[in-house]
């Protein structure tokens, strides 16, 4: 038996997501193509919530360090640090079943940030979410990332671009991968130089409140914006609870903070144990250092 199976109860919680599809049919596209995408599920409502919780640190306007961050985007990081509204997106179910079934229910937030691209914005170096784990290729993904549309992503304002089924790939010499010399140079504010330009690359094109699941070993990048409004996104990513998260959530989110969130929520930062006792405080569970 599958130890990640889903029980019947949890995936009819799931069906107003789905699209009249089954979980499985999703799983099964996720699993061939690396992504699925589920249009439109978040009200109108909850976008401006996001957005209104964003809001006053888009307007502060502070600009990528480097190519990969993009010197024309904000990055918006410690999100939970900042506003507990976020939890929304974090612990939603249908992203929390992918991670649970790919990762196992003890994994953790590896990193949750907002991205809002600016007009000539550039394309971003391609890369992995889970390559830090610096196992060989092909693998298993070590990762779950998602990626919400509080923005529509369109044709010409730089929606993200996968390549469908490279998850699967071995080892690759992919022009205009990530090098480290990407988090130094700040690149080219020239559009139309694209050193990765590949001919399987497709855009993920959605409607503001859609959502876009993929693993983390799928190979992907920001498009350029060649638009004149700025794209906004949220993308919560997950790791397996064994496994060191990309950003330090027990600091980037105080403990009093931490405290008033959901529980789940507070798992996912850290505040819990992967079998059999990983992730112990002196000896106790670490989710009763929350208990004062």
């Amino acid at each position: 038996m599958n130890k990640h199976k889903m029980a019947s109860a949890d995936e009819a919680a799931l069906e107003p997501y789905l699209g009249g599809r089954s979980f499985a049919q999703c799983w099964e596209q996720y699993e061939a193509d690396g992504y699925v995408i589920f249009p439109g599920i978040m009200s109108e409502e909850d976008i401006e919530r996001q957005r209104g919780a964003l809001q006053p640190f888009i307007e502060a306007d502070i600009r990528g360090r480097n190519v990969f961050e993009g010197v024309q985007s904000n990055r918006i990081y410690a999100m939970l640090g900042k506003d507990p509204v976020f939890s929304d997106l974090i612990v939603h179910p249908l992203q929390l079943a992918f991670a649970a079934k790919e990762l196992g229910q003890s994994c953790l937030l590896s990193a949750c940030l907002a991205i809002n691209l600016h007009p000539g914005e550039t394309v971003q170096p391609w890369h992995m979410d889970d390559d830090h784990c610096r196992q060989p290729s092909p693998r298993k993904a070590l990762g779950v990332s998602t990626f919400w549309a509080i923005d529509p992503m369109t044709e010409d304002n730089g929606a993200t671009e996968l390549i469908p089924g490279s998850h699967k790939w071995g080892k690759v010499e992919l022009n205009g991968a990530n090098s480290l010399g990407d988090f130094i140079s700040k690149g080219s504010d020239d559009q139309d130089v694209d050193p990765g330009a590949h001919k399987d690359a497709i855009k993920a094109i959605m409607p503001a409140g859609s959502l876009m699941i993929t693993k983390g070993n799928l190979w992907h990048r920001g498009g350029a914006n060649r638009s004149d409004k700025s794209r906004l996104i949220v993308t919560p990513q997950y790791c397996p609870g064994w496994m060191r998260p990309l950003e330090t959530m027990l600091l980037a989110v105080p403990e009093d903070k931490a405290a008033a969130l959901p529980k789940r929520v507070q798992e996912l930062l850290g505040y819990s144990i992967h079998e059999p006792f990983m992730g112990y405080v002196d000896g106790m569970h670490p989710g009763r250092t929350l208990a004062g």
